[in-house]
């Protein structure tokens, strides 16, 4: 019924940001006073329980309204009733224009901070309800008061339907403002050959739904008239678009820099342009022949590259000159340099290799790599306690490595075979408390008896969850911004961050994680989970040092771990008996809740449904008139393929997801070919890496969402944790 997935390749338009930096026009006075009541209630990197408003912000507009009111009525010129009042003018824009106007009258006076939104919300209030004169006049009071802000584009592009000097301003002063790139596509429908308005949309227009078709219009148009800083604009967007083939043509235009050169080989490589890419890397390594942009992707990293892309002998001459010459990489050149030797039989040479990559850069992923393959190697072959010291030797010298939790649980397990309990036990402690967001915290967890549902019992829990009360502002972006976040104004919210993102190329860690809450907020989940979790790829010691300080924040957490849809997966796993976590976290990995989004095989949706499969169980339910675009369905017809496979394993929910991966012609074959004696063995048997990513992927995030929102389990964890500090 599931055809199998080759790879999680989706078609979806990817959102990016940039621009400039906020200044508020208010009295000093006035301002000082504001920022320190905000100050008070809520400061960047706190909970701010104080805010009613703002834990009635994050509730649904139904359920709000009748608790705002009074807050709204109060005599006082608080905070509190000021976002009270423009909470529920936000709430009544559309249907009740007239109640907005009321709300809004002289708010701009009590809330400084927000002063220029209030009068946008009071104009578009106007225009709804035929006050034209009235809402242009509210235009010009906007323009007048807060022209260097960022907000003043909504009256510049209102203003501009009649005027068009206005949108002249805004495309001088705000180019990146959403409005001004409506502008630009406005202007361009009337007249295409306006290079200036198509170079515009290519810096700052990532998000839109015909981005590239504006890139196709840039590159034919005027391609022979574009600067190599232009085209260094092009190539990023094509690059995050993941058009890596067209990419790699406007990288070799752009400046000579090591990572645009990079950049053009890798592009061309995985566009299976080899040979081209072979000539491009060599072109990097002739012009920057040294390390000399230790942070980004230099001729170290290309050389390594092009000794992958080389007959055997050519690639021992590329890796003995990235050890001599970039340090950087001289790890992971080493450990393929050991691999190559292995495979042209030189056995000594290639253990003196690894010898030297132990006892030069024994702290290296490279050596962590390395060692975790001869504890694995060891295993195969039955010798438990050389594998078991090979893979301590991970976790004590490489505990910050990707391999390092998987190697310290199997340390536990093989513990555990021997029949020392004990060990096997520190093991699992241990794990927990260093590890505890990865896939193996939670097998961990499972094998010291903690109350968190294992393969087989997980289908039939329904944990209770717990979500936070109040949205902990970004770390990134002005004050207004952070308010407006606060408040659960998303929209504009992300669209104030795109004049303020100044660095979309190589964004600070502040930055990043600000993007990644922004795009959450608006619901482009799968950039926004990209932007956060990428995080950890950072390995300059001060960028790594400021994430590992964002891990430690509860909210950081929660942004990586949504539930978006709440109702509708719980109101289905319920129906099908499923457990709703579970469910949650299998959504995540499908589609990171986009529930418009399509994989290149034509999976869709939420549950990434395939057509046929779709098809198949619509008809079993006697369910005529669906779309898998649509959320309820596709949560319907993939709730009730989950509890399919479920019933195909006997609710063995490791077997379930599995199936509902690669399908379960292939999961009965694994059973018929691997035996099922040991969970945890038969998932690293899975042949397919795809599906045994997925396995692990999906307990990991049903693990992770249990940590974070269960308390049972997360006071489990804190204390856990304390005690083996202690």
């Amino acid at each position: 019924m599931i055809k199998r997935r080759i790879s999680k390749v989706w078609i979806l338009p990817v959102i990016a940001s940039v621009a400039l930096l906020v200044g508020v026009f208010f009295p000093l006075t006035q301002f000082r006073a504001w920022k320190q009541s905000l100050q008070q209630t809520h400061s960047p990197g706190s909970q701010t329980p104080e805010s009613e408003v703002l834990k009635l912000a994050l509730l649904p507009v139904s359920q709000r309204q009748t608790e705002l009111e009074p807050i709204a009525q109060e005599r006082n010129t608080s905070v509190e009733r000021s976002r009270a009042r423009y909470l529920l003018a936000s709430d009544s824009l559309q249907e009740k224009p007239e109640i907005t106007i009321q709300l809004l009258e002289g708010l701009e006076k009590d809330y400084p901070l927000l002063s220029g939104h209030i009068l946008v919300k009071r104009a578009q209030a106007y225009e709804q309800i035929g006050e034209t004169e009235k809402a242009q006049k509210t235009w010009q009071e906007l323009l007048e008061n807060y022209g260097e802000q960022p907000v003043v584009v909504e009256a510049l592009f209102a203003l501009g339907k009649t005027n068009p000097k206005y949108w002249d301003q805004a495309i001088a002063k705000f180019p990146s403002h959403p409005r001004t790139l409506e502008i630009a596509q406005s202007r361009l429908k009337q007249n295409p050959n306006q290079p200036e308005l198509l170079l515009l949309i290519a810096q700052h227009g990532l998000y839109l739904k015909d981005y590239g078709t504006y890139l196709e219009q840039l590159k034919a148009k005027y391609g022979n008239q574009l600067t190599p800083e232009q085209w260094e604009i092009v190539a990023f967007g094509y690059w995050e678009k993941q058009d890596y083939g067209k990419a790699a043509i406007a990288y070799s235009k752009a400046p000579k820099t090591p990572q645009n050169l990079y950049r053009h080989g890798r592009g061309l490589w995985l566009n299976d342009k080899i040979p081209e890419s072979r000539i491009a890397y060599k072109q990097l390594i002739n012009a920057f022949p040294q390390e000399i942009d230790p942070q980004g992707e230099d001729a170290g990293f290309g050389l390594l590259r092009l000794s992958r892309l080389s007959d055997q002998k050519e690639a021992l001459v590329y890796l003995d000159q990235v050890i001599a010459k970039f340090p950087r990489h001289a790890a992971e050149a080493l450990l393929d340099k050991a691999k190559l030797l292995d495979q042209m039989r030189s056995e000594k040479s290639a253990s003196e290799t690894r010898q030297q990559l132990l006892s030069q850069y024994s702290d290296s992923e490279a050596a962590a790599q390395l060692r975790w393959e001869l504890a694995q190697q060891a295993a195969k072959a039955g010798n438990l306690k050389s594998a078991s010291d090979w893979a301590k030797q991970v976790s004590t010298k490489n505990p910050d490595s990707e391999f390092a939790p998987e190697a310290t649980f199997w340390v536990g397990k093989w513990a555990e075979k021997i029949g020392n309990s004990q060990d096997a036990k520190k093991a699992f402690e241990y794990l927990i408390v260093r590890y505890p967001s990865s896939y193996y915290a939670w097998r961990s967890a499972v094998h010291l008896g903690w109350p968190v549902g294992d393969f087989t019992t997980v289908r039939p829990l329904s944990p209770h969850v717990e979500h936070p009360d109040i949205r902990e502002v970004p770390p990134g972006g002005s004050q207004t911004l952070q308010e407006l976040y606060a408040l659960g104004q998303n929209q504009e919210a992300w669209t104030l961050w795109q004049t303020e993102f100044k660095n979309p190329m190589q964004p600070s860690v502040t930055e990043q994680y600000t993007d990644g809450l922004m795009r959450m907020g608006i619901g482009d989940n799968l950039e926004g989970i990209w932007m956060l979790s990428s995080l950890s790829r950072r390995d300059d010691p001060q960028e790594r040092s400021q994430y590992l300080e964002l891990k430690q924040r509860p909210a950081y957490w929660e942004a990586l771990y949504p539930f978006p849809y709440l109702e509708t997966i719980v109101n289905w796993s319920k129906e099908r008996q499923l457990n709703p976590v579970l469910v949650t976290a299998l959504i995540r990995q499908e589609s990171r809740f986009m529930p418009r989004i399509k994989s290149v095989v034509g999976a869709t949706g939420l549950m990434q449904v395939m057509p046929e499969t779709g098809a198949d169980v619509a008809k079993q339910i006697k369910l005529t008139d669906y779309s898998l675009d649509n959320v309820n369905d596709n949560v319907n017809l993939g709730t009730y393929y989950l509890d399919f496979t479920h019933r195909e394993y006997n609710n063995n929910s490791m077997l379930a997801v599995a199936s509902y991966n690669a399908g379960p012609g292939a999961v009965s074959s694994w059973l018929q070919r691997f035996g099922f004696q040991d969970p945890d063995e038969f998932v690293v048997k899975i042949p397919y890496p795809e599906t045994q990513d997925y396995v692990k992927s999906v307990f990991e995030n049903y693990w992770n969402y249990l940590r974070i929102y269960n308390p049972d389990v997360a006071q489990l964890l804190q204390e856990h944790t304390a005690n083996y500090k202690n």
